[in-house]
Order: C-alpha cells, then sequence, then structure tokens
C-alpha cells in the first residue's frame, strides 16, 4: 500500500485528490496539510511514502518544503502538482529532490501513475518541463562556475554587478530584500567568492552584465 500526503492551500484541490486517488486499491491518504510547516510536522508525524506537493503555499512554500526535506533525513518521495509552471521553478523543484513535475490540468491517471513511479524512485515529468530539462543541460555543458547557480540566482548576481543595493535588486525582481540577502549568501557560497564586490567583478567577467551597462549603471548609482 502506497501512503500518501496530499499538500495544497486548497480544500477542495484536496479533497478531490483523495476522493480519487481513495479509488485506488493501492493507494492510502494518510493525511492533509494546507501550507508548508503543517507539511513538514505531517511528514514528520505520518511518514508518508509519497507526498503530493504544491508549490506556491502560505508559511513555506514547496520550495522551502523541498529544501528541508533535502537536507534532513531521507524522507518520502515528491510529486510535485502545481498551478504554477514558469520554466525556473520547474527546474528548481526538480534540482531539490522532487521526483515528478505536473500541473494541475494533468489527467488523473497521470498523477496516479506519478504517484506509483514515485514509490519505486521514478519519475513522470510533464513533456514541457522535460524538454526544458534537456534544453537547460545543454546550456549548462558549456557555463562553467554559472551552472552551480540557479536561474534566480544568476538574475540577482546580474543585477547586483550592475551596482544595485539589496533594495533595489528587490524591487527590479519583485522579491523581498530579505530573499535578497538568502540568494547573495547562497551565491557567494556556491561560488566561492568573499564578499559582493567579488560576486560583481564574477559577473562582469562571466557576461551575465556588458561592462558599458556596469559603468552606465555606477556613473548613475554615483550622482
Amino acid at each position: 500500500m502506497i501512503r500518501v500526503l496530499i499538500v495544497d492551500d486548497h480544500q477542495v484541490v484536496r479533497e478531490g485528490l483523495r476522493f480519487v486517488l481513495e479509488q485506488e486499491p493501492d493507494v492510502e491518504v494518510v493525511g492533509e496539510a494546507g501550507d508548508g510547516r503543517a507539511a513538514l510536522d505531517a511528514i514528520r508525524d505520518l511518514s508518508p511514502d509519497v507526498v503530493l506537493l504544491d508549490m506556491v503555499m502560505p508559511v513555506l512554500d514547496g520550495k522551502r518544503v523541498l529544501d528541508a526535506l533535502r537536507t534532513g533525513e531521507p524522507g518520502p518521495a515528491v510529486v510535485v502538482l502545481t498551478s504554477y509552471t514558469g520554466d525556473d521553478e520547474a527546474i528548481e523543484a526538480v534540482r531539490a529532490g522532487a521526483l515528478s513535475y505536473l500541473p494541475k490540468s494533468a489527467a488523473i491517471d497521470r498523477v496516479t501513475e506519478a504517484v506509483r513511479a514515485a514509490a519505486t524512485g521514478g519519475s513522470i515529468l510533464d513533456p514541457g518541463v522535460t524538454a526544458l530539462l534537456v534544453s537547460r543541460l545543454r546550456e549548462q555543458a558549456d557555463d562553467g562556475p554559472l551552472a552551480r547557480l540557479s536561474a534566480r540566482e544568476r538574475d540577482v548576481l546580474a543585477t547586483l554587478a550592475r551596482g544595485r543595493s539589496n533594495r533595489e535588486i528587490a524591487r527590479a525582481l519583485s522579491i523581498s530584500e530579505q530573499t535578497v540577502k538568502s540568494y547573495v549568501s547562497s551565491i557567494l557560497t556556491k561560488l566561492d567568492l568573499q564578499d559582493r564586490t567579488q560576486a560583481a567583478i564574477f559577473g562582469l567577467q562571466h557576461g551575465l552584465v556588458p561592462l558599458d551597462q556596469a559603468l552606465k549603471s555606477a556613473r548613475t548609482t554615483d550622482r
């Protein structure tokens, strides 16, 4: 019997998934959670085999749940089922350990197939995500150290290389200043750099920002 935890902030979605999955003779829905923090508590208490995980939730989002699972003891297999199917989010979810990544528009047979595959370590990916992964791997073959960064971290590094402050980066990328600080810290760690200045120089050296644009931004900031 495959023990499944459903994690989604919409009760109607959870109830619908529970109803459908409980029709399967080899699947048991052991619990539900409406946010990322509750999901981690339920995983600890219920020990599911597979987690059906939404990516956009309150308290902790799906990415942070995946990060927490990756840094802890070996946990359940994760199938991402989300309405938020941005390219970067799909790539980062798979990198963070999700075995499958499906849109909520996927047929229910596809979802149950992904649950069964995940229980044995297999993956079911939306065709668009599969193509994206192949494309990204090809890009990274010639990307050098930049391959260590997520797409969002590259965005932060490129903006940092333009001489922007954390507040300006946050405004430009529509994220919080605290999130910017977390990204900068991660960038420094992944690239083995000491400070923002080294990071900015790295960004320029690797062509994230044309030198003339960086100089223009610096002159504007100095005024």
